[in-house]
This record gives C-alpha cells, sequence and structure tokens, in this order.
C-alpha cells in the first residue's frame, strides 16, 4: 500500500525535489527512464472553506422541509452554535496570525487575506439562507401549527398590558442600563451576550449619548403572552426603554451581540508560569 514501507527500513527524504512530485517510470526494450511531474497545486482544499462546507451541510438539514418542524428549528441552532465556534477559534486564530506578521500560505496555497475574504463571502450567503429558511419556512410552518412569534407592535392591548407588568416585577429589576461619556468608558461587554445598543438625548443640553442595556440571560428568549404567543425579551425591553432613562429622549435603539475571541495561544515550554501566562491572555482578550 501506498505510504507503508517494511520494517527496519525508511523512506528516503533526502532529495527534496521529488517532495511534492509524481514520478512515473517508463520502460523501453531494456532502457528505463524516470520522468518527474508536478503535482496540481490545487490539490489540497482550503481547511477553513471545507470546514463551512461542513457547516452548510447542517444547514441544508434545517432547509430540508421532509424534516420535523422543531428538527429544523434545532438545526438553525446548531448551525449558529458552529459558526461561533467558528469565529471565536479558528477566524480569530487567522486575524492573530495576519496581526502579527507571522501568516503564511495556507496548504491549498492561498494568502491569509485571501482566506478571510473567502470566509466572509460564503459565511453572508450561508447566513441569509438562514434567516430566509427561519423567518419564511420555519415561523411560517410554526404558525401553521398554532404558536406564533409576534413583536411588540403586534400585540394586544391586554397582552401588552400584562407584559409590561412582568417588565416592572420580573425584569426591569436585573437590568443595569449602562452609558458611555467621557466620565465612563465603553463598558465590557461578554462574548455572545445579547445586547441593546441605545442612542438617548438629553433635552436640555441636547447632547446625545450611547447607552448598552445588557439582556439578562438568566430569563426566558421568549416571554409568554397568551396560549401559544411568545414575544422576544429583547422586544420588551426595548419597548420600555423609557422607563430605563427617565427624563432621556430615546433616539433610537438596535440589538447586537458580540463573538469574541477564544482562541488561546499559551506556549507552555517559554512561560515561567502557566498560571500567569493564562492570566495576561485572559486580561488581553477582555479588551479584544
Amino acid at each position: 500500500m501506498p505510504g507503508l514501507y517494511p520494517l527496519g527500513h525508511r523512506r528516503d527524504v533526502s532529495r527534496p525535489g521529488l517532495i511534492g512530485h509524481h514520478r512515473e517510470v517508463t520502460t523501453t526494450g531494456s532502457q528505463a527512464s524516470t520522468e518527474v511531474t508536478p503535482l496540481p497545486a490545487e490539490r489540497f482544499l482550503d481547511r477553513e472553506s471545507s470546514w463551512l462546507a461542513f457547516n452548510e451541510r447542517v444547514l441544508e438539514l434545517a432547509e430540508d422541509p421532509a424534516i420535523p418542524l422543531l428538527e429544523r428549528a434545532r438545526f438553525l441552532a446548531i448551525f449558529s452554535s458552529n459558526l461561533d465556534e467558528f469565529f471565536m477559534v479558528r477566524v480569530a486564530g487567522l486575524k492573530r496570525r495576519m496581526a502579527t506578521g507571522i501568516a503564511v500560505k495556507s496548504a491549498s496555497g492561498q494568502q491569509p487575506r485571501a482566506v478571510l475574504g473567502n470566509i466572509w463571502d460564503q459565511t453572508r450567503k450561508l447566513v441569509d439562507r438562514q434567516s430566509d429558511c427561519f423567518h419564511h419556512h420555519v415561523v411560517a410552518g410554526l404558525l401553521d401549527e398554532g404558536i406564533e412569534i409576534p413583536r411588540w407592535a403586534d400585540l394586544t392591548i391586554d397582552e401588552a398590558d400584562a407584559t409590561t407588568e412582568l417588565f416592572r416585577t420580573e425584569i426591569f429589576p436585573v437590568l443595569t442600563p449602562l452609558a458611555v461619556d467621557p466620565a465612563h468608558p465603553f463598558p465590557y461587554i461578554s462574548g455572545l451576550s445579547l445586547n441593546l445598543a441605545v442612542v438617548v438625548r438629553n433635552p436640555a443640553s441636547e447632547a446625545e449619548l450611547f447607552a448598552r442595556v445588557k439582556v439578562p440571560p438568566l430569563l426566558p428568549r421568549f416571554l409568554p403572552v397568551s396560549p401559544n404567543r411568545f414575544v422576544p425579551l429583547e422586544d420588551v425591553i426595548a419597548a420600555h426603554l423609557q422607563d430605563l432613562f427617565p427624563g432621556m429622549d430615546i433616539l433610537q435603539h438596535h440589538t447586537f451581540r458580540v463573538t469574541r475571541n477564544e482562541d488561546v495561544e499559551v506556549e507552555e515550554d517559554d512561560a515561567e508560569n502557566l498560571l500567569d501566562a493564562l492570566e495576561r491572555e485572559l486580561t488581553r482578550r477582555r479588551f479584544g
């Protein structure tokens, strides 16, 4: 079999000129000639593109109408979780190597910037497909089964009143809005946390401020407002921002999430104290 050698023998690697080449032996009469032909440069697949292709197969399961509806929703969640891990580790490591100037060509022969550009292009297309699958197929399928996910503006008066009372008793006490101004630096935003970015204006001074409100992870993401009707938690918080910023004008608000670098690179052999090295890495990550 190729790649296997008799016991006690080793492959001769002292001829680097043959690495990456294919050797053909032809025989003409009593003479044998050896021809060395280069192997194609594109024989290696790009590792990152291959991983995204794997995650695309997970997305295809969510797009398959033959799969039960809740299983399709679960595959959408798995797709998102996989993509988060991919960016936290693989993309973060790639960008770190580019920033330190030690980036080299990948096995597929692509420069790091080209690999990163391909990642952006492939990811945008996949995320667009995921969004389309969720909004036009999964949500529509849930509605056909009598399960509805309305937005705040779609609630009835009774539902809105009940949810407002829920906000004041259970949600408002655990919210901590943080404003950014010269006296308050930009707050630390934990990885994968869901947040509201809010722009408020002081009516007295006309000064505009940016504030961040973290959506509490301990509360359910979807709140029941009536049988089989669930409203997103971030919608409820956004509808009551005036309670969080009394006396201020709410100019705009947007939902966002940060995917942080989780790629830890610690050289144990070079670190005098592994604990100190990990502390430095975690401190750097906090602001990275």
